[in-house]
């Protein structure tokens, strides 16, 4: 390989000339093989003794993420930019075009050329501008593995181009102990996956990629040539980031030697050398913040994959050692993304916010039974771009807005969590018939003070007395969304209970008070019912997902299947499941979901909803969900599903939760889901919800008891502290 000499490197080759002179008079005379047993006499022995990054590559390759498709690219991760390929899959004039520019005498050397060894040391005896290494491709592969083997320390891979007589002899060696073992065709696809080509590409896919934007298989006879000039002096002829005349000159000299090989003719060389030089350069997306271009919005999903991938122990035991696997393993993801869900669900969120507004709207789509996630979606780029000033996480942040974690407690989502009491209540032998003649205001046992108290008790209120006021059952009480009746039937039941359903649905409590709540008085967190507790759009699409599942809670996942640089499936991403409700249970509350989206329980028993424009958007097919509204409207979320997908959406300020969204945005909210619901089901057959059992449904009967009756119109608040006190308790 050529470059400037050193003084060491001058000294090294001296030296070697000294060891090597009589061998350099006798080259033209003796046999090729006898040259080779008389220096690797004493050599290394066996394949076997090799070490075990020469016997089994441990090349650094990056890794494919891909949606659900298995051919849309979402993003690559890597920190060596290669991608190994079978010699098949490499053109043929590029595997002549290397062994013409690198090692004429490939197929007959048996791993050290000593003829063109000595004929280099003759030469750099004498001197001259550039030094001539007189290495053959298995010594230069040798070269290449020890020298970017992640399993030697850095003493050990910088030594592997120690200018030193040993480190030459060594690779004589080890090139010889390959050559007994491997055919040349494995040994020159080996090299070709681990050749540096410049331009930070490694490997001919990364190289092929990185010039021409295509496929190694499809290299031209100029492109193969040009590229198997560059390993010569990669950073000095890189047409990109080098020197394109160098680069075509080197083109012409390979294109000459391939001629001299006869690997073709004089006339392909010369047509070939008359080609202008055509690059399309084609930049390899590197992590999150790199999706492909146009779909910043796939880079939430990137990021749930990556924080997914380093809690799997099939990826290391740590979790630097799972993050280098993700970059250097060359593992192929199929995600669970869905490629129309998303963009049904980005278009979505950003056209009730847009990117530039204070304001989010997360939406998460989960499959039933697998737990797939098939979208994440907000109104942001996800982007470490600055943002304008006093525009804190706006339009752009890579904080996970929509599945929670560092900073990201979530959102309260209201009276959605009124699923986790009437669940608990079903469970405990309670019936979809349970009545109970539902006030204006329930005073409770729970202590408070200030707004919303009553004689010193928690008094919660419903939103719409005229509409909500009465004798409810679980049917019409979750259709109408009525405070008073889910906060008595949460005392029947224990909010304890509640809880405890909830975390058994997978609702996480990321806020610190929450989870303090949650562990050390369950029992007296009396609005719990009413959605007070932050979650994120991904827990409770996940939570609602598993009564459609009919009582089988999958743990989130974002991957189908994983594949490991050679072939092999990782045991990875499979749909963990568990049975965690009765089936019977889990379908009463499916049945009196259907009141809230304007459709009807085969009881008959729904008489009015919070968002009956579902059924027309989802043109009668059978749908369920419920509406959710926080505090003084701080959030607005619904979460809809059917038997095939459920998905979830929360408007809310990420950054100031005292900035309440209004009562306004939430039918935009619920047409939003509504719509990706829509698309996720579209072009599946029609799945009906099962019916409950006459036990469970039980008998519509007249209430046996009243609550008094405090009359307040004001909107239900849902919990004695103010919005603002419990966010500052939240950050500490």
């Amino acid at each position: 390989m050529a470059a400037s000499r050193s003084p060491l490197s001058r000294l090294f080759t001296v030296l070697l000339a000294g060891l090597l002179a009589g061998l350099a008079l006798a080259v033209a005379a003796l046999p090729g093989n006898l040259l080779l047993g008389l220096a690797t006499r004493s050599a290394i022995g066996s394949y076997a003794a090799l070490p075990d990054s020469l016997r089994t590559p441990a090349t650094p390759q990056r890794s494919y993420l891909y949606a659900n498709d298995g051919k849309t690219l979402i993003t690559t991760f890597y920190d060596v930019n290669r991608t190994d390929v079978a010699l098949a899959d490499i053109a043929p004039v590029m595997r002549q075009a290397i062994v013409a520019a690198e090692d004429r005498r490939f197929y007959s050397h048996g791993g050290a050329d000593l003829r063109g060894l000595a004929r280099a040391l003759v030469a750099n005896v004498k001197g001259g501008e550039t030094e001539q290494g007189g290495s053959t491709l298995t010594m230069q592969y040798v070269r290449n593995v020890l020298k970017t083997d992640p399993t030697r320390t850095a003493e050990e891979r910088a030594a592997a181009t120690d200018p030193t007589i040993g480190r030459k002899i060594q690779e004589i060696r080890y090139a010889s102990a390959l050559e007994q073992s491997l055919g040349k065709d494995e040994i020159l696809n080996r090299y070709l996956n681990i050749a540096y080509f410049g331009s930070g590409a490694y490997g001919i896919a990364a190289a092929s990629q990185k010039y021409f934007g295509k496929p190694p298989a499809q290299l031209t006879l100029a492109e193969s040539a040009l590229l198997a000039g560059l390993v010569q002096s990669p950073d000095a002829y890189s047409p990109i980031d080098g020197d394109s005349d160098a680069a075509l000159a080197r083109r012409s000299y390979v294109l000459d030697s391939m001629a001299d090989t006869g690997a073709i003719t004089a006339a392909q060389a010369a047509q070939a050398k008359a080609e202008p030089l055509t690059l399309h350069p084609t930049a390899q997306p590197n992590g999150c913040t790199a999706v492909a271009q146009g779909h910043d919005d796939w880079g939430y999903f990137c990021d749930y994959l990556r924080r997914w991938w380093v809690t799997q122990p099939a990826f290391g035991a740590t979790v630097p050692e799972r993050e280098q696997a993700l970059r250097a393993g060359g593992y192929t993801v199929v995600t669970s993304l869905d490629p129309q869900v998303q963009a049904t669900a980005q278009q979505q969120a950003t056209k009730v916010y847009g990117y530039d507004n204070k304001r989010a709207l997360p939406i998460a789509a989960v499959q039933p039974g697998t737990g797939q996630v098939l979208a994440m979606a907000v109104n942001r780029h996800y982007s470490l771009a600055d943002n304008p000033a006093g525009q804190a996480n706006y339009p752009n942040t890579v904080n996970p807005l929509i599945s929670g974690g560092a900073s990201v407690d979530g959102y309260q989502a209201g009276s959605t969590f009124k699923l986790f009491t009437m669940l608990a209540a079903l469970e405990s032998g309670r019936t979809l018939s349970t009545g109970f003649d539902a006030p204006a205001k329930l005073p409770t046992r729970y202590a408070a003070e200030g707004p919303g108290s009553c004689d010193g008790h928690w008094c919660p209120a419903n939103a719409n007395p005229d509409w909500m006021d009465g004798y409810r059952m679980m049917w019409d009480g979750f259709g109408r969304s009525v405070n008073t009746y889910f906060v008595w039937l949460a005392e029947q039941v224990g909010q304890d209970k509640v809880v405890e359903m909830a975390q058994r649905l997978g609702i996480t409590f990321r806020a610190d008070t929450d989870a303090a709540f949650a562990k050390n008085d369950a029992a007296n967190w009396g609005s719990f019912t009413l959605g007070v507790a932050a979650t994120t759009p991904l827990d409770l699409a996940n939570a609602y997902a598993t009564v459609a599942a009919e009582g089988t809670y999958c743990t989130p996942v974002p991957v189908i299947s994983v594949t490991d640089a050679k072939g092999a499936k990782v045991p990875v991403g499979q749909p963990s499941c568990k049975r965690v409700l009765d089936a019977d249970v889990a379908r009463a509350a499916a049945d009196a979901a259907r009141c809230p989206v304007g459709q009807q329980s085969p009881y008959g028993q729904c008489n009015g909803g919070t968002a009956t424009g579902v059924n027309d958007i989802l043109d009668g097919r059978p749908v369920a969900g419920k509406t959710g509204s926080s505090e003084e409207n701080a959030t607005e979320t619904f979460v809809g599903f059917t038997p095939q997908v459920a998905v979830a959406g929360i408007a809310a300020n990420p950054d100031d939760p005292t900035d309440s969204v209004g009562s306004a945005v939430q039918a935009k909210v619920i047409d939003a889901v509504a719509r990706v619901i829509a698309t996720a089901v579209k072009g599946q057959p029609e799945k009906a919800f099962v019916a409950p059992s006459r036990e469970l449904a039980g008998e519509p009967r007249r209430p046996v008891e009243r609550a008094p009756v405090v009359p307040d119109r004001r909107s239900d608040r849902d919990d004695p502290r103010s919005l603002l006190q419990r966010w500052l308790d939240r950050r500490g």
